[in-house]
Parts: structure tokens; C-alpha cells; sequence
């Protein structure tokens, strides 16, 4: 029976897994399918940071054969903002983003991407529209394959993990998408049950305990009946996070939680999720662009844009940093090296 449930997760879970067979083979190239999933991360050297981003004195962005989201065809130094600086947050790193690209078609995503994300913080990756946070995440979890470069997640590496291996990795996360993503045909209540129903062998009454509790954390206990078309907004992101927290995962992921939201549900949402972090601890990642939810929520920060991370390290660090990008994006002025293209 439990074979099973397995299976019907696997499809479920993976999406569009019908060209994961492609992917994988595309990863293999970096990441043998033979290579051991308990890989470590490789030590870290004291390196010039703009070699460390994938740089050198003698890229030639006018000769490439690609094209990258915001840098001109003919601009000589896109990077020259790009330090990737990472400051000490004090802790080991939950998620480990190692030389990282991502291509669809002529246009890469992701470009030589280095990134750190502490254990037992809330860590916000932000940056300008279009610049690849949403890939970032999918990667994080195994939804999408690297062209080249590593993902590890608590040292593992996820490219080089089998089916099952994925399978029980992604046990570890929890993850709210931007609409909260409820099935329609299910209630409140099913809903966040879901999960449990499908990744676990616990009886009902456990399950239901379960999902009432996270129910009332996130103040959601009088609508376990409603269907997702009568809630609102900000309500279905309450129940994508109460679903979110039901396997007790040890990382969650947000994809632009404030999304949609009205500056006072966007406030709301921010003090629920530092509540909840307080209380289980983890590793939570949260994907946005929006400075206030930085300023209320971020112990950490990463800003990512043209493809690699500009800057990261502790929130207070960042927003007094003397880079002038980083310094235009976190105080939303509108001179600057971000413009409108």
C-alpha cells in the first residue's frame, strides 16, 4: 500500500516530469547519475568574489551566443555591480548553490549563480523582476535540472539524486507558491491533509490533529469547510502555509508570498511567518521583491540579478552596504544602475 502512494506522489510532485528523463541527462554531465547523493560540499577558499561568481578578466559578453535577461548585446562588464561579496551569517548553510546555470532555449537564467542559505534563519533572495528567483527555487527542490553547476541541500546533491532518493529529500520541504496553489476540487481542510495522506502511514485521527493545529497557527480554524473559490487571497496563502508546515519540514521555501496582497495582508502574513519560524525553527527561504517584507522579516539576504547573486550576508549589513546597486534596490530610489530595461 505504501508503494503505492509512492508512486502516485512521484507524479504529482515532479510536475512536469516527462521531461525530467531529458534534464537528468543533461545534469549527468556535471553530476554523474553514479555519484554518491551524500556528497559534501567542496571546501571553501579564500578566492577573489568575482572569480568565485564564474567571472574573468576575459569574458567577452559580445561574442556569446546567448542572450541574458536585462544585459545589453554589446555592454562589455554586466557584472561590474556583481562583487559577490557573501558576508559571515554566523551559521552553517542549509542550501548550497554551486556555479549554477540554467538555459531555456538562447536566453540563460541563471549564470554562474553562487549562493549560501543559513540553517535556522529567514533568508529572503530578492532582485528585479525577470532575474531568475523562481528558477533558483525550482532548482532547490528538484523541479529543475542544472545545465552545469551543484545544488546541495544539507550537503546533498540534488541533481545526482535517483527518483527515490528525490522522493524523500523533498520531504524536507515545504514549499508556498504564489497563489497558494489549493486544489479546487477539495476543501480547506482536505487540502492541507493533503501531504500527510500521501507521504505518510498515520491514521486519520493523527492527521486531523495535525492539520488542526497548523490550521489554528495560522488562524484558518473556522474555514476548514470552504472551498478555495471562497477565500480570499490572503486566506489561500494561509492555508498554502498551514499545508506547508504539515511534514515538519526542516527548510521552507516561499515563492512571492506578497504577492497580490494589500500592504496591510502583506504585513499580516510577515509577523505570521516570523511566529511560525520562532516557533518550529528551520531553514526558510523566502522569494520576493518587496523591500518592506525584507526590512520586516530578513535575517539574511541575497540579491540576485543578470543571473548570479550581487551581494548576500546579514540584513543589516546589506542595507547599510556601500554598493551602489545594492543601495538603489533596497531603498527603491529610482537613480541608480537599475533602470527600466
Amino acid at each position: 500500500m505504501a508503494e503505492k502512494k509512492k508512486t502516485t506522489t512521484r507524479k504529482s510532485t515532479a510536475g512536469a516530469r516527462s521531461k525530467g528523463t531529458t534534464s537528468r541527462k543533461r545534469a549527468s554531465s556535471t553530476t554523474p547519475r553514479g555519484t554518491s547523493s551524500t556528497r559534501k560540499a567542496p571546501a571553501k577558499k579564500d578566492a577573489d568574489p568575482l572569480t568565485s561568481q564564474g567571472m574573468s578578466d576575459s569574458e567577452d559578453f559580445g561574442n556569446r551566443d546567448y542572450s541574458i535577461p536585462g544585459v545589453e548585446a554589446d555592454d562589455p562588464n554586466p557584472y561590474k555591480w556583481h562583487t559577490g561579496a557573501k558576508r559571515d551569517h554566523g551559521g552553517e548553510d542549509a542550501i548550497e548553490i554551486i556555479d549554477l546555470v540554467k538555459q531555456f532555449g538562447r536566453t540563460r537564467i541563471l549564470n554562474g549563480c553562487n549562493l549560501g542559505l543559513p540553517d535556522n534563519q529567514i533568508s529572503m533572495v530578492l532582485g528585479p523582476s525577470g532575474t531568475g528567483k523562481s528558477v533558483l527555487i525550482k532548482h532547490i527542490v528538484g523541479l529543475l535540472y542544472p545545465d552545469s553547476g551543484d545544488v546541495l541541500v544539507h550537503g546533498e546533491s540534488v541533481p545526482a539524486m535517483t527518483d527515490d532518493e528525490l522522493f524523500e529529500v523533498r520531504k524536507k520541504f515545504g514549499l508556498l507558491f504564489q497563489d497558494g496553489a489549493l486544489f479546487g476540487s477539495m476543501n480547506v481542510f482536505d487540502n492541507v491533509c493533503f501531504p500527510l495522506r500521501q507521504h505518510t502511514d498515520k491514521g486519520e485521527e493523527e492527521i486531523s490533529e495535525i492539520c488542526l493545529r497548523r490550521l489554528g497557527e495560522v488562524g484558518l480554524s473556522g474555514a476548514l469547510d470552504k472551498m478555495p473559490n471562497e477565500l480570499s487571497g490572503g486566506m489561500r496563502k494561509r492555508a498554502g502555509f498551514a499545508r506547508a508546515l504539515v511534514l515538519d519540514p526542516d527548510i521552507v521555501l516561499f515563492d512571492e508570498p506578497d504577492s497580490g496582497l494589500d500592504p496591510v495582508r502583506t504585513a499580516l502574513l510577515c509577523e505570521l511567518i516570523m511566529e511560525v519560524h520562532e516557533e518550529n525553527g528551520g531553514a526558510y527561504c523566502v522569494i520576493t521583491h518587496d523591500i518592506m517584507s525584507a526590512r520586516r522579516v530578513a535575517d539574511y539576504i541575497a540579491i540576485l540579478w543578470k543571473g548570479r547573486i550581487v551581494e548576500s550576508g546579514p540584513a543589516s549589513e546589506l542595507f547599510n552596504s556601500d554598493n551602489q546597486f545594492v543601495r538603489q534596490f533596497l531603498s527603491g530610489e529610482a537613480q541608480g544602475p537599475l533602470g527600466m530595461e
